[in-house]
């Protein structure tokens, strides 16, 4: 296998250039857009700007073709079985909110149970629990192993339950561990449950394929994906998608409208009310298409070598509590320094030019868990460099010396 070039991989992306002193390493939060994607989302603008599947003037058909179009570009990407399977949403939360709602009334009741895990975003927590407030329904939880694995002793008992829905991230936004997903999804079906998959970061990390998967709902946001912000992916299967009552109701979603009644439009109108966001839709159809050009695998590989690269270099740093594990990791790695506030660790290292995130990372429930405060979480991408990996050692190096002196 030919070698990843990286520096190639990196020029694609203005923001490098405008910005040539910064280590960027909070990909988990938000990807940087190559020029590729800038280009298409300012070209819609520039030469193709007009509302969508409602005009009778040429310049509407336009917007509406390159829009359908971007919805096909994500269909063939996910190996949906249809591009009515392929729901454009304002990102991964929406989309779960979609599904969590949707399903009230139609399919969740009184007394009803969803499984969640121990690792979930916030987004994914909270759109349930409301359910539990509101209706009855009864949330369990997965726990985790010693090492801050999914139990799956834990999962299989937990299935017993018979839960109506197990919904679950792909990849833990905070700890970076690859899930079991096809594990997972084939004991859930086993058990009668829909499944939902969060696949905010799993998205970037590995093609996924719905065929393969077969997961009922697979949720992301385009931001994750080297696209723009705004703009997201609810792929569900056309059955459960018919049995979602949507959330937001006008403009293209509506068939026939009365004040007695409402008739709803066909999938994936139905679930796509109001103006979309084109351009963000053309903007991550052209972040798809750009990604393509590179080989998945060598991006997992270089991945791994700046993973390896910072693990070796953290052992040899005192007083660093790391909370990830090397092993199955999507590039994602939650520390702290021993006894002082992650806050402060991320500040030395922003006076450095190391952009990390700190903090809770929406999922307050893995922390109290954890009994953490928070932690640094430092997200590789494949833009990233081993002198970036030198670096941000280099920096977290100083900043114990200086919070511990």
């Amino acid at each position: 296998m030919p070698v990843f070039d990286v520096q190639q991989f990196r020029q694609q992306f203005s923001f490098f250039q405008h910005n040539p002193g910064w280590v960027y390493l909070d990909n988990a939060a938000t990807m940087h857009k190559p020029d590729a994607v800038v280009s298409a989302t300012s070209q819609f603008y520039q030469q193709h700007n007009s509302n969508v599947h409602r005009g009778a003037h040429q310049l509407s058909q336009q917007a509406t073709r390159l829009f359908e179009q971007a919805r096909t570009t994500v269909c063939r990407y996910i190996n949906a079985k249809s591009s009515e399977e392929v729901i454009f949403t304002s990102g991964a939360t929406a989309a779960l909110n979609q599904i969590a709602f949707g399903l009230m009334h139609t399919v969740l009741g009184a007394g009803e149970r969803v499984l969640l895990t121990q690792l979930e975003h916030h987004a994914n927590i909270v759109p349930w629990q409301l359910h539990c407030q509101r209706y009855g329904v009864i949330i369990d939880v997965v726990p985790l192993t010693a090492d801050n694995q999914l139990d799956m002793t834990a999962y299989q008992q937990l299935l017993e339950r018979k839960p109506k829905v197990v919904s679950f991230s792909h990849i833990s936004n905070v700890l970076g561990h690859i899930q079991p997903i096809d594990a997972m999804l084939a004991l859930a079906k086993k058990a009668g449950a829909i499944t939902v998959v969060d696949g905010a970061q799993g998205v970037v990390y590995k093609q996924p394929d719905m065929q393969q998967l077969d997961c009922d709902f697979y949720v992301f946001s385009g931001h994750k994906l080297y696209g723009p912000t705004g703009i997201g992916i609810l792929y569900g299967k056309k059955d459960w998608l018919e049995k979602l009552t949507p959330i937001f109701a006008g403009g293209e979603m509506i068939e026939q409208v009365s004040f007695v009644n409402t008739t709803f439009n066909k999938l994936p109108f139905k679930l796509e009310a109001g103006t979309p966001n084109i351009a963000g839709a053309l903007g991550l159809a052209a972040a798809i298409d750009w990604l393509q050009l590179y080989n998945t695998e060598q991006l997992i590989q270089h991945k791994l070598l700046l993973l390896k690269e910072f693990y070796n270099g953290l052992s040899v740093i005192k007083g660093i509590d790391i909370l990830s594990l090397p092993v199955h990791n999507a590039g994602i790695v939650a520390l702290n320094v021993s006894n002082e506030h992650p806050a402060d660790v991320a500040e030395l290292l922003n006076q450095q030019n190391i952009a990390v995130r700190s903090g809770q990372h929406c999922a307050m429930p893995l922390f109290s868990y954890l009994a953490r405060p928070g932690a640094v979480r430092c997200s590789f991408a494949a833009y990233n460099s081993l002198d970036d990996v030198n670096r941000c050692l280099l920096a977290l190096e100083q900043a114990v010396e200086i919070l511990t002196a």
